[in-house]
C-alpha cells in the first residue's frame, strides 16, 4: 500500500511517523472536531462551506483555530497526492492534558492532524436499515464522537447493509454517514437541520441546484410513515455524493430505481460537480 500523507501540528511526514500522546482529549474523551474534504479534478469542493462548518463545530466546543493555516495544510495535503481526485481528512483537538480530566484547561495547545487519500467518487445503490437513533443531543456539531454512529452503523453491516436510516421517536434525523432525501407524492422531502442532524455540505449543495432548477422540495419534519410511501430513496454526503437506497431491510416500501426526481436530482449534482 502507498504510504498515507500527513500532517500533525503543522509538520507533514507520511502517517506512519506521526506521533501522538495517549492523553491527547481526542483519544480519552473525543474532545475534538472534524472535516472531510473532497476534491475532484484537482477542484476542492465547497472548500469555504467546509471550513465555515470547522469553525461552527470549533466555537461550539470553545476550541480556538487559526484557519489560515488549517487552510494552507489542507491545500500542501491535497497538492501532495498522487491523484487528482480524493479527500482529506482534517481534525482539530483541544490538545493534550497532563494527565485525564473532565475539566480542561484553558491553557492547552491545540492540535491538529490530517491526511488525503485518492477517491473515486463512484456512487452505488445502497442497501439500508432502519435504527432508532441512539446518539448524543448536539449532533449539528461535526464532533469525533461518533459511537452511536458506530454501533448502529455495525449493527447494519452484521445484516449484510451498506448503510443506516435513523430516527428518534419515529422521526426521521439522518443517516450514519449522510443526509436523508426521498421523494413523495412528486416532492423531494428532506428532515430539516435541528440539532439532531449534521448540516451536510452534500446536503447544502444539493438543496441549491434544485431551487436553481426549481424543483418542488420541502425542508420539514418527516415519519418512518412517510419514508415507508417513498417513491425513492437515497443519501448524500461528501464521499458518497448522491447514492441511491434500492432496499430497506426493515421498512415496508416500494422504491423505484427510475424515479425521475432522483434521477434529475442525480445529474445536476453531478453535473455540477463531478463533470
Amino acid at each position: 500500500m502507498d504510504q498515507i500523507k500527513g500532517v500533525f501540528n503543522g509538520n507533514f511526514d507520511s502517517i506512519e511517523n506521526i506521533k501522538i500522546s495517549p492523553f491527547s482529549r481526542a483519544y480519552t474523551f473525543s474532545d475534538s472536531i472534524y472535516e472531510v474534504v473532497p476534491f475532484y479534478k484537482s477542484n476542492i469542493i465547497a472548500f469555504n462551506l467546509h471550513i465555515e462548518r470547522l469553525l461552527y463545530s470549533a466555537e461550539a466546543l470553545n476550541i480556538n483555530v487559526n484557519i489560515e493555516n488549517i487552510e494552507r495544510e489542507i491545500k500542501k495535503l491535497i497538492s501532495s497526492c498522487e491523484k487528482q481526485s480524493g479527500y482529506v481528512y482534517y481534525q482539530v483537538t483541544r490538545g493534550v492534558d497532563s494527565v485525564r480530566s473532565h475539566m480542561y484547561s484553558n491553557s492547552l495547545e491545540v492540535e491538529t492532524f490530517g491526511y488525503v487519500l485518492p477517491f473515486s467518487f463512484k456512487s452505488k445503490s445502497l442497501k439500508v436499515m432502519i435504527c432508532e437513533d441512539i446518539r448524543w443531543g448536539r449532533c449539528d456539531i461535526k464532533s469525533t464522537s461518533l459511537l452511536g454512529n458506530v454501533m448502529n452503523m455495525n449493527s447494519s453491516k452484521n445484516e449484510g447493509c451498506d448503510e443506516v436510516i435513523m430516527h428518534k421517536d419515529n422521526v426521521l434525523t439522518e443517516a450514519g454517514a449522510s443526509n436523508v432525501f426521498f421523494t413523495k407524492n412528486d416532492v423531494i422531502c428532506t428532515p430539516k437541520l435541528s440539532k439532531s442532524i449534521l448540516p451536510g455540505i452534500t446536503r447544502s449543495l444539493l438543496i441549491d441546484e434544485l431551487n436553481k432548477a426549481k424543483l418542488p422540495i420541502i425542508e420539514g419534519i418527516f415519519s418512518l410513515e412517510d419514508l415507508s410511501k417513498a417513491n425513492a430513496v437515497w443519501l448524500t454526503s461528501s464521499t458518497k455524493g448522491i447514492s441511491l437506497v434500492d432496499e430497506i431491510i426493515n421498512l415496508e416500501s416500494t422504491l423505484q430505481t427510475n424515479d425521475p426526481l432522483f434521477i434529475k436530482s442525480k445529474s445536476l449534482f453531478d453535473n455540477k460537480f463531478f463533470s
